[in-house]
């Protein structure tokens, strides 16, 4: 039987084919589908951990104990699992262990652009990257049988196009894979990584890394593909179906393998062209080594290193070239298209976050900002935010800040899963060596911008089992900071209260400003849209400052002011009040209070006219 499914659809269902056991991940754009559609699957263990080196921990556990195991992430999530990944790679696992990486080209949802092919070769563990769904499911399999083969940890690098297209797969049924044995390991040669036993395990990582490398020539992933031989064109993942789509005549070679390559299989497919392409996103990994084969060939000189590829790139930069595309590439502005109208990133409508960036916005002091949703408070007209760099990074940076002696107090703003995910050692931090800064966490009760997971915050797991809830005052507390407040995030004037309160002490300090994500489905259900009584409204612009898609400019101006008055989108309005707590002329009300003041309107007198008098 077949189906349509993404390329995260299809990674979860090779995964239960597979017969995994346990899988971990940390929600992460584009990988996060992989675990939900996992774990509506029987007989696997699935959670959300508390970051991506957990994750890999957690996995690596399960493979030791014997049972196969999985860890999802997007790429720069396996940064965070470096140590872990790494360590894995010199032991080995007594069952399967997959690891997956979701790169972003193109950084649809990221912070770099990195192609972690590159980690496959800095950890030597063999890469195998799909081009489609299927391969998403197959290679998957494909992953857990080479792991248990030679002893490794496997990398299936993906790519936020192959994640997020669907294509066809053929389903298979669930082969559950006996456990490979009932206790847990005592080997501590191969398990204990002290330096005297890894440097005895550093020679057997080589070998098994040439042990693959002679595997890949045959295996099924790899393929020569014979056609035209004027042009032959190396390459794997989605860029192979940009090669077949903009050159069809070319002779292919898809790699299936990225890491160890087939390099015999290279040799014989360049010897039968005349011309080597090579066809691959970002990095040179492929051209590179087949360069240190002494083979010539084409790559980088012709298409972009940066940015994702797409055929309309392909077939621009081949075309320049002069390889045998398709057809000739036709200019953006010949295909007549209407431009489509600008939308900018923006809070949402109701968002929590908004009356923390407004204050901070009034405040004008230095913010170091963090990875999530809270980021677009750096967006005009908030423009609250001046630094981000990674999960976790707000609140060291502002701590470095403040130990270099600036004159102004730093405060660092982070979300609740991202405090869970690295901002507990980064707090930590701030109270062992005192520094005066005050940080912010934007509680909304739930994982937002990957989608709304769960966190150690939400009282759920993945599963949907209750959970202990880690809450954050005493946990901070806990940490070493003695001033801590929390307040409704929708409160205006708590929230000014609290900061006042807070920035009085000369010491670490930390803000919880908690409510609900407006857009939860439980929150949903309860919005009470606002209005603008234009009676009251002067166009004073106070509420456009706050950055709500939801507060629009009126077509009808005051007369004193000559401004546009404000209007409200009921539609997108979710009656949160942060606007109408800032409004001074008490101009936006709830509808019932609008229908409510008009009720108590008295009725306008009017004189009578007798007509003939």
């Amino acid at each position: 039987m077949k189906r349509v499914l993404s390329g995260n659809e299809a990674i979860a269902r090779g995964a239960w084919e597979a017969g995994v056991h346990v899988a971990a991940a940390y929600p992460g754009t584009p990988s996060t589908e992989i675990l939900e559609e996992l774990s509506r699957f029987p007989h696997v263990y699935c959670e959300w951990s508390t970051n991506e080196k957990v994750a890999v921990d957690v996995a690596v556990g399960a493979a030791y104990a014997g049972r196969r195991a999985i860890a999802c992430m997007k790429h720069v999530g396996l940064n965070v699992a470096a140590d872990s990944f790494f360590y894995a790679s010199f032991t080995g696992a007594e069952a399967g262990l997959v690891v997956v990486s979701a790169d972003d080209p193109a950084m649809h949802s990221s912070q770099n652009e990195q192609d972690n092919r590159r980690f496959a070769q800095f950890t030597r563990v063999p890469c195998l990257e799909p081009s489609d769904s299927q391969e998403c499911k197959d290679f998957t399999i494909a992953a857990f049988d080479l792991s248990e083969k030679f002893d490794t940890p496997v990398l299936l690098r993906t790519t936020t196009r192959t994640n997020h297209s669907s294509t066809p797969v053929e389903l298979g049924e669930r082969n559950d894979v006996a456990p490979k044995r009932e206790k847990f390991p005592r080997d501590p040669a191969k398990y204990v990584m002290i330096p005297a036993n890894a440097r005895k395990r550093h020679p057997v990582v080589e070998q098994r890394l040439r042990d693959i490398a002679a595997w890949a020539e045959k295996a099924p992933v790899n393929r020569i593909e014979w056609r035209n031989r004027n042009v032959g064109v190396v390459t794997a993942g989605i860029a192979y179906q940009y090669a077949r789509e903009v050159l069809p005549t070319a002779s292919v070679l898809k790699l299936g393998m990225v890491n160890p390559v087939p390099e015999q299989l290279i040799r014989t497919f360049a010897a039968g062209v005349k011309r080597l392409i090579v066809l691959e996103e970002l990095d040179p990994v492929l051209e590179e080594h087949i360069r240190l084969l002494g083979i010539s060939c084409e790559g980088k000189s012709i298409f972009p290193l940066c940015g994702e590829f797409d055929p309309t790139v392909v077939r621009r930069a081949a075309s320049g070239a002069g390889l045998p595309v398709d057809r000739p590439p036709v200019p953006a502005a010949a295909l007549g298209l209407p431009e489509l109208p600008a939308r900018p990133p923006v809070l949402c409508a109701g968002c929590p976050h908004r009356g923390v960036f407004q204050l901070l916005s009034k405040k004008k002091v230095p913010v170091t900002g963090d990875i999530g949703c809270y980021t677009l408070g750096l967006l005009p007209p908030l423009s609250a935010i001046h630094t981000c760099g990674c999960m976790g990074a707000g609140i060291g940076v502002a701590h470095g800040a403040a130990k270099a002696g600036i004159g102004e107090r730093m405060v660092a703003v982070i979300g609740d899963s991202t405090f869970y995910h690295t901002g507990l050692p980064a707090l930590a931090n701030v109270a062992y060596n005192n520094s005066n800064i005050l940080t912010i966490i934007l509680d909304n009760r739930i994982t937002a911008m990957t989608g709304h997971q769960q966190n150690p915050g939400t009282g759920l797991t993945l599963q949907h089992e209750s959970a202990e809830v880690i809450e954050l005052e005493p946990l901070v507390r806990a940490l070493g900071i003695h001033h801590v407040v929390t307040v409704d995030a929708y409160d205006v004037d708590g929230l000014e209260t609290a900061y006042r309160e807070l920035m009085a002490h000369n010491e670490p300090a930390v803000l919880v400003a908690r409510r609900e994500c407006a857009l939860l489905p439980e929150i949903r259900k309860r919005w009470v849209p606002l209005e603008v009584v234009e009676e009251k409204c002067t166009g004073c612009a106070i509420c456009f400052r706050i950055g709500c898609p939801a507060i629009l400019k009126s077509d009808e101006i005051d007369a004193k002011s000559g401004k546009p008055l404000a209007l409200i989108d009921g539609d997108l309005c979710t009656g949160c009040e942060v606007c109408a707590q800032l409004c001074p002329h008490d101009a936006i009300l709830t509808r019932d209070q609008v229908r409510e003041a008009q009720e108590h309107q008295p009725a306008s007198c009017s004189t009578p006219t007798s007509e003939g008098n």
